[in-house]
């Protein structure tokens, strides 16, 4: 058996459990004694695969009509994940957040992973949603926070079909192991866990999986 442990994240861009979960996770992994033999690979899914580049709509307004509550509870609720975010290290601004398709984003995840850099894309595109306002469907902005990291090629996405089939891809895979929320992780292919559940329950699932896979 290989000594690696892959964890498989299922997220989007502009899920802020997500952020919260990647978050977490990097703080279980900082507390795992194998941490130098778990490989964490980003999966692509959409949140909404509908969505339209540029909605124009603010994000509370968008959330209040998508689940049928008033827009300070919105405001309310985006406040509490502020505060959530915050004990993480995190500086959210989700009132200024613009909502929008991210199937380009997750392509974008894909070419940073083929140059070993998807860690780093990922954690710019979460960081320019969340706390800059930043618009994720905007290829201009796109390839602007891939330079930042150092991403080459970025605009040979938008003229071609780079990577269109490995997102879709991580779609399929998502719906065939039945994972219809995110973040979704699948621990060395055995261990599945949803939502950000927190720090010290990922580090306890991650001891479960090396005891189990030593056991065996």
């Amino acid at each position: 058996m290989s000594e690696t442990l892959f964890i498989d994240v299922w997220s989007d861009v502009v899920c802020p459990f997500c952020y919260l979960g990647t978050r977490q996770l990097a703080k279980a992994l900082e507390n795992f004694e194998h941490r130098d033999d778990v490989v964490v690979r980003h999966r692509a899914f959409e949140l909404d695969p509908g969505a339209t580049a540029d909605p124009g709509v603010a994000l509370p307004e968008l959330l209040a009509k998508k689940y049928s509550m008033p827009v300070e509870k919105a405001r309310s609720l985006n406040e509490r994940l502020e505060h959530e975010a915050a004990d993480l290290g995190m500086n959210w601004k989700l009132a200024n957040a613009r909502p929008g398709n991210t199937f380009d984003a997750h392509r974008l995840i894909a070419l940073a992973a083929s140059q070993n850099k998807s860690a780093e894309m990922n954690e710019r595109l979460f960081r320019a949603y969340f706390s800059e306002g930043l618009l994720l469907s905007d290829h201009g902005v796109l390839e602007s926070l891939a330079g930042d990291i150092g991403i080459l090629d970025t605009s040979s996405l938008w003229v071609s079909p780079l990577f269109v089939d490995e997102v879709r891809h991580d779609e399929n895979q998502a719906g065939e192991l039945g994972i219809s929320g995110v973040p979704s992780l699948l621990i060395d292919g055995k261990f599945m866990v949803v939502g950000a559940q927190g720090s010290d329950q990922l580090l306890s699932v991650l001891q479960r999986a090396w005891a189990r896979r030593t056991a065996a």
